[in-house]
């Protein structure tokens, strides 16, 4: 019974230690901390932007082929500048200012959306990478913005914070974007 409670005591124990690091990555990834405009650790953050501009710069790839002239105009500009922040936040992991690690590969949700682009041509093409382009963008501004306020590495909070109004002007482009393709009605197809 002695072993029993002692082994009980000390999982407690180890869940109370946890819990708070794996609080924030939790939150990340469900939007909690966005909707709360809580910072994000440092390893949250390097992670959700290295992903950000690989889905930035693949889907962009998709626009340059299938997309209509803005969004081919659009689509080169972010090809152009996720290129050069994922450089960047390489350039600050590899030099030592920044311990994190940088995934290589896009996570499911992003890679199923590039999934969907792939498939698709035409109007439904550009309905879905409109829409992607303006929530992607306002996300990756949620999540620069916090990081640039709270965040817990100076480097990191510096390029964050010098980030933000390109990251500001991708927003506005990609809804005037979704402006020129307007929703259709219902019963209409793109």
């Amino acid at each position: 019974m002695k072993h029993t409670m002692r082994n009980a005591m000390t999982a407690a124990a180890f869940v109370l230690l946890v819990t708070p690091a794996l609080a924030q990555s939790v939150g990340e990834k469900t939007g909690i901390n966005s909707a709360l405009g809580v910072s994000p650790s440092t390893a949250d953050f390097v992670k959700e932007v290295a992903i950000s501009d690989m889905f930035e710069i693949e889907a962009s790839k998709l626009a340059q082929q299938k997309g209509n002239a803005a969004e081919k105009s659009f689509a080169s500009q972010m090809v152009t500048d996720h290129t050069k922040t994922s450089t960047e936040l390489k350039g600050l992991v590899s030099g030592g200012k920044v311990k994190a690690e940088l995934p290589t590969t896009l996570d499911s949700s992003h890679q199923s959306k590039l999934d969907k682009l792939k498939g698709e041509s035409g109007k439904d093409f550009s309905a879905d990478f409109d829409s992607m382009q303006v929530s992607a963008h306002k996300d990756a501004v949620s999540l620069f913005e916090r990081y640039a306020k709270g965040g817990d590495n100076p480097d990191l909070k510096d390029w964050a914070g010098k980030t933000l109004p390109a990251l500001n002007h991708h927003l506005e482009m990609a809804q005037n974007l979704d402006k020129a393709n307007p929703a259709p009605t219902v019963g209409e197809r793109r």
